[in-house]
């Protein structure tokens, strides 16, 4: 095992008031989950039931905006927490199915669950529950009197997390208000999403990282890699290369706080269920920051 024994205490960074970070990070999402299913980081995961699992499916098209959305979210309950991990449209049919799987049986089992997205969202549950973001991030509130005032103010809290002077930012799921938020400020970015496309600008959105040439100084990424397998890949280029990697996420929001440290996730943007689209009340984020030294 590497990486050192993982600490659900926190030490405090000096970088952000009322934001911490862990003693030890892990290596990757496989070694973190064999820290939960150890027992290592709280209860045994087998003497942990899931009281309730749900589907959220909402579409999103602010006002003034070219483009709509459709998300999907597979959630779990555990205890007092919420667990979630988005999906893709078109596999809401199988997911359905698996809601009823999910409830009466413990986290452990959906740790191996053959869905990538169940075994995501129970992690997620469990560590929300074991280290909630109250008291350990910063709580950032986001207010608006409509979706796109609430995703603009988002967008710039994000935003705020990236170091000073960065220029150039690969932008790893495509949101278009953290891209106008970018633009606003004069930082140059290369955009990528899995679904393609082009923006609300007309640029063309690279599929995969592997095809982006250009470049960049920082990676500002969605938690929906955690999901598609792609993040440790992003987490290792970071460290190799001595770039700040700035999360935002609704999936993982809970998981991704255990690679907040150096070397590992620069800055984090939590956002745990409900998210602020899905309420047209105030929102709370919780950001997690630690020390950035440009390696260049």
């Amino acid at each position: 095992m590497t990486g050192g024994p993982p600490v659900p205490s926190a030490r405090p960074t000096g970088h952000a008031a009322g934001a911490s970070v862990l003693a030890a990070q892990p290596n990757s999402v496989a070694e973190l989950v064999s820290w939960v299913s150890g027992a290592r980081v709280g209860p045994d995961p087998a003497e942990v039931p899931v009281a309730s699992a749900f589907l959220t499916v909402h579409g999103t098209r602010h006002a003034g905006r070219a483009q709509s959305y459709r998300n999907v979210v597979l959630s779990v309950r555990v205890g007092s927490a919420v667990g979630s991990c988005a999906i893709e449209p078109g596999e809401l049919p199988v997911h359905l199915g698996a809601v009823d799987e999910c409830v009466g049986v413990s986290v452990a089992e959906l740790l191996v669950n053959p869905l990538a997205a169940v075994r995501l969202a129970a992690l997620d549950a469990y560590l929300m529950q074991v280290r909630p973001h109250a008291g350990h991030g910063t709580p950032v509130r986001i207010t608006g009197e409509d979706s796109l005032v609430k995703s603009r103010q988002r967008a710039r809290s994000v935003i705020d997390l990236l170091p000073p002077g960065t220029r150039m930012v690969l932008v790893i799921g495509v949101v278009n208000s953290l891209l106008a938020e970018l633009r606003d400020r004069g930082i140059g970015y290369v955009p990528c999403d899995r679904a393609g496309g082009v923006t609300e600008w007309g640029e063309p959105v690279r599929t995969s990282a592997e095809l982006v040439r250009e470049p960049y100084d920082a990676l500002l990424v969605t938690g929906m890699t955690v999901g598609t397998n792609s993040f440790d890949p992003l987490l290792t280029q970071a460290r190799e290369r001595g770039l700040p990697l700035v999360m935002f996420a609704q999936t993982a929001s809970a998981v991704l706080p255990w690679f907040v440290g150096a070397p590992g996730v620069t800055a984090l943007s939590a956002e745990p269920y409900p998210f602020f689209s899905l309420d047209g009340g105030p929102s709370t984020l919780f950001h997690y920051r630690s020390e950035f030294v440009c390696s260049a």
